[in-house]
């Protein structure tokens, strides 16, 4: 058991399986999760997959694949997911393996002030800033993705742009801070969740089932 910066008890269960191609291991991965959807009740449950273990010598890197494409499925609010469907995670794993102290630093350099000012003050620019990122960069798209009003994500980026001196208007600073966020889950570091208590955020919350016009 692990209690990540939000308070949450978190549990990994490794679960070693005969899958002969990967539509037979998508299937048992989907069987797995309904069985433990249906036994804990209550929990957040993620099912994540590795490539074909062939050997026993490959066990770690399978483990360390599973792990990191359950830490992409936990930011793309996913229950499934396989290490082939990281897309670009997949680059920085070697990089994790072979010097985590260059990816640690990069992480420092960028998304790390981010994720300090979120568990100081119980704000969402962590995950206000990989929302606009997954929406390309629409303030509208975020807002209605994050239930929120479009002038309190803009308040946010704005505090993205102070704490890590990078701008999301400017295609360097969207690279940086993308591969910021990128090396935050390959090195298995969760951010911590809100409620957002940062200016305008309590007046323009948006209700479920609202959309900001």
């Amino acid at each position: 058991p692990n209690e990540d910066a939000g308070g949450r008890l978190e549990r990994e269960l490794v679960i070693l399986t005969p899958a002969s191609d990967a539509t037979a291991a998508k299937r048992t991965a989907a069987a797995v999760l309904r069985e433990l959807e249906a036994g804990l009740p209550g929990f957040t449950i993620t099912v994540a997959r590795s490539r074909h273990a062939s050997d026993p010598a490959d066990l770690h890197r399978a483990g360390a694949e599973a792990l990191l494409a359950a830490n992409v499925a936990e930011a793309r609010g996913l229950t499934e997911l396989s290490f082939e469907e990281t897309g670009a995670y997949r680059l920085l794993l070697p990089a994790m393996s072979e010097d985590p102290t260059e990816l640690e630093g990069f992480f420092d350099e960028t998304v790390a002030p981010l994720v300090a000012y979120d568990e100081q003050y119980e704000t969402e620019l962590v995950r206000t800033l990989e929302t606009f990122l997954d929406a390309d960069g629409n303030v509208a798209g975020t807002a209605e993705r994050l239930f929120t009003h479009r002038h309190t994500i803009r308040y946010r980026l704005e505090r993205v742009k102070e704490l890590t001196s990078l701008d999301v208007g400017s295609t360097d600073g969207r690279e940086r801070l993308s591969l910021g966020l990128k090396a935050m889950r390959v090195l298995g570091i969760v951010p911590p969740g809100g409620p957002a208590h940062e200016q305008g955020a309590e007046a323009g919350r948006v209700p479920r089932g609202r959309k900001d016009r």
